[in-house]
């Protein structure tokens, strides 16, 4: 293990969040909190432990799959165990673990909350707690990758650790001008929506807010009422933009370069755009009721589908009190997600894509042994080295979510509550059903429980494995 590097590393993580602290302490002094003193102080603990490691370059900057992974895993737990003292030394979440839990939901994009009441909040506060959705939205790793000098192979395998999907490619030659590309559609992306929400007559504030909300796919808003207090416009706007943080980067980077038929002809693109119409329609079919208008159904139906496959969060209505077809098909694409290369969580399109089409190539082989048959996605023949681990994390998936619900269940609250707790911190969705469904929230929860979700929620970020290789005694050992 090359732990020389993966200090370095942890020591530019923390200082890189000292400088989104600051910036929190600058929007609270121009609202005049009271919670700017939290800020600096947060910021000056981040530097104190920081900076020193950052000074002390490592002599070796190459470093293995397992460091990657290991690193990546370690920044998340630093920078959520740090991001949540502001709250705490402001007083508006005095425990700890109440503002750990926020924090790691803010970072991994969950957007599930212990806070009943977000419009007491100072301005610095809500900044905060928004701003960590963007940051964790396209990953502090990746940004990163984009202005340290790192060996090329080190930088791939932390962005292999950090990028959500069954594989990772470079849309470049160099690994760093791939995260500078990535960052700069994300940044386009950002400043166009707050553009948007700012026509709809949004304040700059609650227009940043939200952005980092939506982008990041994360769901925090600075309301009580989610987002049914605005109006029409600005939840198309939300909904939509919710959509396109959903799309796989590599589609938007292949439209630039004017690659429009095989941007376009995305397999994983086209399944995306699929479900969500489908589902949009089988809703609005289900809740419509006789005296609304249609189009205010249509709106309410595709806003929560795509807060929903997204992982978002944002809700416009209680769907809790949607009949039952509805609310199963959301607590499926709760599991199915967004697609791999977004700001979204879930298993992924790509996934169950590939899982469909290795258990349609076992019946086949079923009805014709003799049969050889390969599995393809966009025409290209998928590695089966990428066929067994996306197996292997569907069953390491489906343990993890098991004993989650059996440790949360200890609690003694009705299935539904359980099951959609764990199901909507796994896969970074925020709300569920029941005890916490749109019009709710986690507080109710025990400090074991909430620690239970706070690993949920790192590990279904991360995608599992990453988080997982910290407990292994194996990994710490010396050597590749």
């Amino acid at each position: 293990m090359n732990y020389s590097v993966m200090r370095y590393i942890l020591g530019w993580v923390l200082t890189v969040e000292s400088l989104f602290l600051l910036i929190s302490a600058g929007v609270g002094f121009s609202y005049g909190d009271a919670s700017v003193t939290a800020f600096l102080i947060s910021a000056g603990l981040c530097a104190l432990f920081g900076l020193p490691q950052v000074l002390i370059k490592p002599k070796n900057n190459i470093f293995y799959g397992k460091e990657g992974f290991c690193t990546v895993a370690l920044s998340w737990i630093v920078l959520s165990l740090f991001g949540a003292l502001p709250f705490v030394l402001s007083g508006e979440i005095p425990n700890y673990v109440d503002a750990l839990f926020e924090t790691v939901s803010g970072f991994t994009t969950t957007g599930a909350s212990v806070l009943a009441d977000v419009e007491v909040m100072s301005h610095g506060a809500l900044f905060w707690r928004s701003f960590t959705h963007w940051i964790g939205g396209m990953g502090v790793l990746v940004f990163l990758l984009a202005i340290l000098p790192m060996a090329g192979g080190s930088k791939m395998q932390l962005m292999r650790a950090e990028s959500p999907g069954p594989s990772v490619s470079k849309l470049v030659p160099k690994t760093r001008y791939t995260a500078m590309i990535l960052y700069g559609l994300y940044f386009l992306l950002s400043v166009t929506e707050i553009i948007f929400l700012c026509f709809g007559g949004l304040s700059l504030f609650s227009a940043v807010t939200l952005t980092f909300g939506t982008a990041g796919t994360g769901g925090f808003g600075i309301l009580n009422s989610s987002a049914a207090s605005y109006s029409p416009y600005i939840q198309w706007v939300l909904a939509v933009f919710m959509m396109l943080f959903g799309v796989n980067f590599n589609v938007y980077f292949l439209l630039i370069i004017r690659k429009w038929k095989q941007g376009l002809k995305n397999e994983e693109l086209r399944t995306y755009l699929g479900i969500i119409a489908a589902a949009t329609a089988l809703v609005t079919l289900n809740i419509q009721e006789r005296g609304l208008p249609l189009g205010d159904t249509i709106r309410t139906a595709f806003f929560q589908v795509s807060s929903i496959i997204t992982t978002t969060g944002f809700s416009t209505c209680d769907f809790d009190a949607w009949p039952t077809f509805s609310k199963v098909i959301l607590v499926c694409l709760m599991f199915i997600g967004a697609s791999a290369g977004s700001t979204g969580g879930g298993i992924k399109i790509s996934r169950v894509l590939i899982l469909f089409k290795r258990a349609k190539e076992e019946i086949q082989h079923f009805i014709n042994p003799r049969t050889v048959t390969r599995i393809r996605l966009d025409g290209k023949t998928v590695d089966r080295e990428v066929i067994h681990s996306t197996s292997a994390f569907l069953i390491t998936y489906i343990f993890i979510f098991a004993a989650s619900v059996l440790l949360i269940a200890l609690e003694g609250h009705d299935t539904s509550t359980c099951f959609t707790a764990v199901a909507a911190t796994i896969n970074n969705i925020g709300p569920g059903l029941s005890m916490v469904g749109p019009a709710q929230n986690f507080a109710f929860f025990t400090p074991f429980s909430k620690i239970v979700l706070i690993f949920n929620m790192l590990v279904g970020r991360l995608e599992l494995f990453p988080l997982l290789l910290l407990f292994s005694r194996k990994v710490w050992k010396s050597g590749r």
